[in-house]
């Protein structure tokens, strides 16, 4: 077990599994099994996960929303991933804690930071929703921050494809994945890793992000177990 302490990223639209909306019961139910694989290791969990599947304030605001009112729409949709990803996860006996940077006290925690701390030394898994709690700011620059303030070793960015590459392995078969990276050759790349403010944030706390396919059976707990799985990009 090469980390103690990991913040798992996921999109809203990983939720989406077969379908083009809302959330399918089955994705989260493997997502669900897939953290408990890694927790019944004494690994200590916190998510952040987006909102895309339901609303997306950026594509709200072309539309004429205000971006502000989009945004805060957005966080909203994160907040419901998170109750849906939590019910999945106590299906399977695990101990969950929701924390919101909205208010929303009928249905989770606020985001108190050494609270979240407690609750990981306890072995709950947390769930970070409604991103920073501000708009103008994606679920990507929530997830960074988070886990900088609860110390986590490094960050695990799950997505569909393999890891990072130099062009979309989804529309070009002979795109070419990178194993390791520098936060610098990154940046120099142009690739398209996480949003820059994002970046820049993990790159100032030498916080290591791991980019790998959250869809493949196992992906997690290899990970976790030191196999070379997906991109590692660090200082």
């Amino acid at each position: 077990m090469i980390y103690k302490r990991i913040l798992l990223k996921l999109s809203g639209e990983a939720l989406l599994g077969e379908r083009t909306y809302g959330i399918d019961p089955k994705r989260i139910a493997q997502y669900a099994k897939e953290i408990k694989s890694i927790t019944d290791l004494g690994v200590e969990v916190a998510i952040v996960i987006g909102g895309g599947n339901i609303f997306r304030g950026v594509s709200a605001a072309s539309n004429g929303i205000d971006r502000v009112q989009g945004d805060y729409m957005g966080m909203l949709a994160t907040v419901i991933n998170g109750m849906a990803l939590q019910s999945s996860l106590e299906e399977v006996k695990i101990q969950t804690r929701l924390q919101t940077a909205l208010k929303i006290e009928e249905v989770a925690e606020p985001y108190i930071k050494r609270k979240a701390v407690r609750h990981l030394e306890k072995k709950r898994v947390v769930i970070f929703g409604a991103g920073t709690g501000n708009p103008f700011f994606t679920t990507d620059s929530a997830a960074v921050l988070r886990a900088i303030e609860i110390n986590a070793d490094v960050i695990l960015k799950g997505t569909r494809v393999e890891g990072v590459y130099d062009s979309d392995p989804e529309i070009n078969n002979n795109a070419i994945k990178f194993d390791y990276l520098s936060f610098s050759e990154v940046i120099k790349k142009n690739l398209k890793v996480m949003d820059s403010t994002a970046f820049t944030l993990s790159q100032e706390n030498n916080l290591p992000i791991v980019v790998f396919n959250m869809n493949q059976t196992g992906n997690l707990l290899k990970l976790i177990n030191g196999d070379k799985i997906g991109t590692i990009i660090k200082n």
